[in-house]
């Protein structure tokens, strides 16, 4: 098997162009404005003079998100547009909403797995299911995208004519009063229905003192999307055993938005995202804004490294070795594995961090409730195995900490993850370890943002700076 290969600086640079297409609050305006320059490719003033009447309606969209079932009260807007200006370009709707199917069934979900992870070229055949079911808010959920582009162009083309026409006596009332409407209602939903997100813990670490460290390593082994309900279906006799002798959390509870890159920066600086700063895997400014475990290592002369896709940089920077995600998926874990024990062979870091994809990406590609998604799980468990036989033989076992989890689960239809639908919000988590208790299910709900500062009591380091998590002692062994 060859050596895996780091990610290119093009690799980092088209993960970041890739994520504007994926998240959807920048997808929705680059598809709307795609679509409507497709459509008509004429009279550019008037496009432009009728995109300025459109802007307000495009910050309200890129503000707000619709999840779970908050997009089903995105039809309202549309058909009180319908009634208000009573006229809708019936070629134009239809264009968009097969632009938005190509893009999503053939483009993303055929041509783009085929080529990044291998899947098939019929994958659309399940793809559109995917599509059609997916309540999270990216570009991949119809059921949010479609109202929103669909009353975005109607609107647009409304005023188009209007230019075109030479009509420069456009009646503003209208308008006003719709985007008023429109605004009050939004508003309204997100204050009295957008009700899911976790609390945030609002006092910083401090339920114990660090003293010496307890453990010379602690190795994470992040199995990125693995869904708690399949888990416990999937056929996992390694995991399973690392469970039942140390200490498993049973109602771990991930951040909001339960994006990879969020809840990695959470999980590493001990914080949430209004102090951190990554909002979303499109990260705009580079780097957490806070302390993070590596921070606080590097402060006791400690040393951690994360092996983990190109995006985790955006985040982390060099303390990120990085892995190509144009692999097949049947391989990729493989591949990381053999990188990891590379890594611990030759750098030998006290905190050493591992992000398995092959699950998460399978759940993106092929959904959550097939048995594709449970082989992964599996598969997964038996490198998790290989690899700590490994750090058995080579005598780095012997007084580290395992921590074994996911970053968020996967709900249903593409996998989606980020705000917080069933399946996604409660993930498996567990430590194991000389260091650990065995045979302890702390039932209590705790937070990912416990993983910084557990880390730092293990290995003697001072708490990242904001962070706000309790360390989790229920299964330590204090000395």
């Amino acid at each position: 098997m060859e050596q895996v290969k780091k990610a290119s600086k093009f690799e980092k640079t088209a993960a970041r162009c890739w994520n504007l297409l994926n998240e959807g609050k920048p997808f929705t305006p680059i598809f709307v404005i795609g679509t409507f320059i497709l459509y008509t490719m004429s009279n550019w003033t008037a496009l432009f003079s009728s995109l300025l009447l459109v802007i307000p309606l495009f910050v309200l969209y890129y503000l707000y998100d619709f999840p779970l079932f908050l997009r089903n009260y995105l039809w309202f807007p549309l058909v009180a547009y319908v009634i208000v200006f009573k006229t809708v370009n019936i070629p134009l709707l239809l264009f968009a909403m097969g632009l938005y199917f190509f893009f999503t069934i053939f483009f993303w979900g055929t041509f783009y797995y085929h080529l990044r992870i291998g899947t098939s070229w019929l994958n659309f055949t399940r793809f559109w299911k995917l599509v059609l079911k997916n309540s999270d808010s990216t570009s991949g959920n119809a059921q949010e995208q479609m109202p929103k582009f669909l009353l975005l162009l109607s609107v647009w083309y409304y005023y188009f004519e209007q230019f075109a026409s030479g009509n420069i006596g456009i009646q503003w009332q209208p308008l006003v009063l719709f985007y008023g409407a429109v605004i009050v209602y939004t508003v309204v939903l997100h204050r009295y229905l957008f009700d899911w997100k976790p609390k945030p813990i609002d006092t910083y670490t401090s339920n114990i003192e660090i003293g010496e460290a307890l453990s010379e390593k602690v190795v994470v082994i992040v199995i990125d999307g693995m869904r708690k309900d399949r888990f416990e279906t999937a056929n996992t006799p390694y995991l399973d055993y690392l469970r039942k002798n140390g200490t498993e959390y049973t109602n771990m509870e991930t951040v909001y938005p339960a994006r990879t890159v969020v809840c990695f920066s959470s999980m590493f600086t001990g914080t949430y995202s209004f102090e951190h700063g990554i909002k979303s895997n499109m990260v705009w400014s580079l780097g957490v804004k806070v302390e993070s475990i590596f921070d606080s290592l590097r402060k006791v002369g400690k040393r951690g490294k994360m092996l983990a896709v190109a995006h985790l940089v955006d985040a982390f920077g060099t303390d990120v070795e990085t892995y190509t995600a144009v692999m097949k998926n049947d391989i990729v874990d493989a591949q990381i594995m053999k990188k990891a024990k590379q890594i611990m062979d030759e750098q030998n870091p006290d905190l050493f961090i591992v992000q398995l994809i092959s699950t998460d990406q399978t759940g993106h590609s092929r959904g959550v409730l097939y048995d594709e998604y449970l082989q992964k799980i599996h598969e997964a468990d038996q490198h998790v195995k290989d690899f700590i036989e490994h750090l058995e033989r080579t005598g780095k076992a012997e007084n580290t900490t395992f921590i074994i989890c996911a970053d968020h689960g996967q709900a249903d239809g593409i996998g989606g993850h980020g705000h917080l639908d069933e399946g996604e919000r409660i993930v498996p988590f567990f430590m194991y370890g000389r260091n650990i208790k065995g045979g302890i299910r702390v039932e209590e709900r705790h937070s990912l943002v416990s993983m910084a500062p557990t880390i730092a009591y293990m290995l003697g380091a001072p708490y990242p700076s904001h962070s706000r998590g309790p360390v989790l002692v229920e299964g330590v062994v204090r000395r």
